[in-house]
């Protein structure tokens, strides 16, 4: 018999790191799209997106060839898919964009999506939304997509730099670290505000802050525990022993 809960207590944050063993290359890391490709950067650049054509040609070449598109979840977004199954989690913070917290069975309204989905375009002139497929098939005959309503300029719904994040979700975040009793932080670098200032947040609210990354993190000085193990392999057996 699973013991009952009264309230769930655990809130997860989960950046580039908890995808990579999906084959979703991170922005940062060693390997990353920034790191090996820096001009790749300002594809995301709002204004330049906006203002140049061909940065939208681009951008949208490299979301249609995304690895997003046949990634499959992993043993850690299915652990903390259970976690929330088991009535102990509060809210999974995601500054990822792939959609595999979804995937793995995570509830969308547990699911914070801090810098959005790719899942969804909108026009940023009249907010028409439309499924990301539905725009990408589009491609073959016109490079730069524009909005079927208005003619406006379309974009994922990615945050993009220069982008403020959703209100609502950084809302939601911040109740959700206030709120933790344990905040694990998983496979991000904690240095991206305002994201990253959820971990001192939370740690300021009493939370006991566990960071789970290959390399060291601004925060590792405020953690209770650092787990350096491969992703795949710490979250089920962490997410084993909090579930206690």
């Amino acid at each position: 018999m699973p013991h009952h809960h009264d309230d769930p207590t655990i809130t997860v944050l989960t950046g580039a790191g908890i995808s990579t063993s999906s084959g979703i290359p991170d922005f940062r890391g060693p390997q990353g799209v920034w790191t090996r490709d820096p001009a790749a950067a300002e594809l995301l650049e709002i204004g330049r997106y906006v203002r140049e054509r061909d940065v939208r040609v681009r951008g949208w070449r490299a979301w249609a060839e995304h690895p997003t598109w046949h990634a499959q979840p992993t043993a850690a977004h299915r652990a903390l898919a259970e976690l929330e199954q088991a009535g102990d989690l509060i809210a999974v913070l995601t500054q990822n964009f792939d959609g595999l917290h979804q995937a793995a069975g995570s509830s969308d309204e547990r699911t914070v999506e801090l810098h959005g989905s790719l899942a969804t375009t909108s026009c940023l002139r009249c907010t028409t939304t439309w499924p990301t497929t539905d725009v990408l098939a589009r491609l073959a005959d016109d490079p730069d997509p524009l909005c079927t309503e208005c003619g406006g300029i379309l974009k994922p719904d990615v945050v993009y730099f220069g982008e403020q994040l959703p209100d609502d979700a950084l809302q939601h975040a911040v109740a959700a670290a206030t709120d933790a009793t344990t905040f694990v932080a998983i496979g991000t670098t904690l240095t991206v505000q305002p994201v990253a200032s959820l971990a001192a947040l939370a740690v300021d609210s009493g939370a006991r802050l566990v960071v789970v990354n290959a390399e060291p993190t601004p925060y590792d000085h405020l953690a209770d525990e650092v787990i350096r193990d491969p992703i795949d392999q710490a979250i089920p057996t962490l997410m084993e022993r909090l579930r206690s």
